[in-house]
């Protein structure tokens, strides 16, 4: 094989042109060799490919074989004459400020050129668009063989928002309300960024029911406030009570926190007949979302109809002296938001259901725990919520043997039920949604304690 080696070849003529090869010829570059364009390519359109202008066309302008144009509108519609048709030629046009719906490109055909077959010029008018045309023969002329938009291939875009208390976890913005408030969404991202937002809502817990003041009968448990939790999953580690995040829209979402409930009072006013069941939780709300209250724990001190079950609510209080425990999850959700009240035996009681778990049926002589709460991280540490209020101890006098400690509250900030003895029921905690303790019940009995506020969390990807 012959080979010369020089520096440069030009054309003998003045601006001539040099030809490699004749026709048939094949013009080899070894690996690792590169070519360098620093003029006008031509000819090699074959492949659909074009080598883009980055100098923006402002005004018309006529297009050459194998280049790409970016085209700005802004300032009115554009007349883009194409070149002369030749097989395997290319040209390409991109809407730059997206205003091609505002003021379109006109493609005006050369000659005799077809464009997609027809003679009439062709018209670019939808908003941020690309297309790359080649041009195959007489009959067909300027085909499309590329066409995309800039939405097609979008940059991530994310929320911004107001209200709350506002910390960050990483890559993520998290809203905490412990009072009512307004979570404010300014501005909402898409897909790639975020759109939707991961909440915990937790209604307010329920209050105990308050010790016998006659008979040494123990007071039920209040019930926890509702849990409800939704979240995008790989974000945070949640409870097993989540479900899917929340969409949301750039508006404002008003944030309604639930107050706990309140314990009845203790001693009773003298000569009076007074409800002696615990008081029950109000509702927390987010958008859509309601978390019902906790319902609240029985007691049968005083001879009220209706009083010695646990009521129901987000998690059911628990009942007193042979009395059923109250329902879960009332109105039901799903997933659940919280479970049963236990149910009582004898002049023990039941505690509080949690958001987990129900609080269990009382032995004979043995007041129950309150329900275990839901544990999430949605705050970046993990935290448990809505946990039943413990039932109250009852010795009555001594008489059934019964344990003179209260039973615990369940984990999530349910609070311990009176000894048999004491006005020492435990509150549920503030902003857990906890339930209250139930009172003791040894003559006189003792007082119960009020049920935990709610709270709402919310989170969202915001970088």
């Amino acid at each position: 094989m012959s080979e010369i080696k020089v520096n440069k070849i030009s054309p003998r003529t003045n601006c001539g042109t040099v030809q490699l090869g004749d026709s048939g010829d094949t013009i080899t570059i070894p690996a690792g060799a590169s070519i360098t364009n620093s003029g006008t390519a031509s000819g090699f359109g074959a492949t659909g490919a074009v080598s883009w202008n980055t100098t923006v066309k402002t005004s018309g302008f006529t297009a050459t074989a194998g280049e790409g144009y970016f085209v700005d509108t802004t300032s009115g519609a554009i007349s883009v004459n194409l070149p002369a048709g030749t097989a395997g030629a290319v040209v390409g046009f991109k809407d730059y400020a997206n205003t091609f719906d505002t003021n379109a490109v006109t493609l005006v055909q050369n000659g005799s050129d077809k464009i997609g077959g027809s003679t009439v010029n062709a018209t670019l008018d939808i908003e941020g668009i690309a297309v790359t045309l080649v041009f195959i023969d007489s009959t067909k002329g300027w085909l499309v063989t590329d066409s995309g938009l800039q939405s097609e291939a979008p940059t991530a875009q994310y929320i911004t928002a107001t209200g709350g208390t506002i910390t960050t976890d990483g890559n993520f913005k998290v809203h905490t309300f412990t009072s009512p408030g307004t979570f404010t969404v300014c501005s909402v991202g898409n897909a790639c960024g975020s759109n939707s937002v991961d909440y915990v809502v937790v209604a307010g817990g329920a209050a105990g029911g308050r010790g016998a003041c006659n008979s040494g009968n123990s007071g039920g448990g209040g019930g926890a406030g509702g849990f409800r939790e939704g979240y995008n999953p790989g974000s945070y580690t949640a409870s097993p009570l989540a479900t899917t995040a929340l969409p949301v829209s750039a508006t404002s979402y008003p944030i309604t926190i639930g107050a706990g409930g309140s314990a009845p009072p203790f001693p009773a006013p003298s000569g009076t007949v007074t409800p002696s069941a615990g008081g029950n939780g109000s509702n927390s709300i987010f958008s859509t979302i309601t978390s019902t209250g906790g319902g609240g724990g029985g007691n049968r001190s005083e001879p009220v109809t209706g009083n010695a079950n646990g009521a129901p609510g987000g998690s059911g209080g628990g009942g007193a002296a042979s009395q059923s425990g109250g329902t879960g999850n009332t109105p039901s959700v799903s997933p659940s938001q919280g479970f049963p009240g236990g149910t009582a035996t004898c002049s023990v009681s039941g505690g509080g259901g949690g958001a987990t778990v129900a609080a269990a049926s009382s032995p004979p002589n043995t007041s129950t725990a309150g329900g275990a709460g839901a544990t999430t991280s949605i705050s970046s540490t993990p935290t448990a919520y809505s946990g039943g209020g413990g039932g109250g101890a009852s010795t009555n006098n001594g008489t059934n043997g019964g344990p003179s400690t209260g039973a615990a509250g369940g984990t999530g900030g349910g609070g311990k039920g009176s000894d048999d003895d004491n006005s020492n029921a435990v509150a549920g905690t503030t902003n857990t949604g906890g339930g209250g303790g139930g009172g003791g019940g040894s003559n006189p009995g003792s007082g119960s304690a009020n049920g935990g506020s709610g709270i709402v969390i919310i989170r969202y990807k915001f970088q």
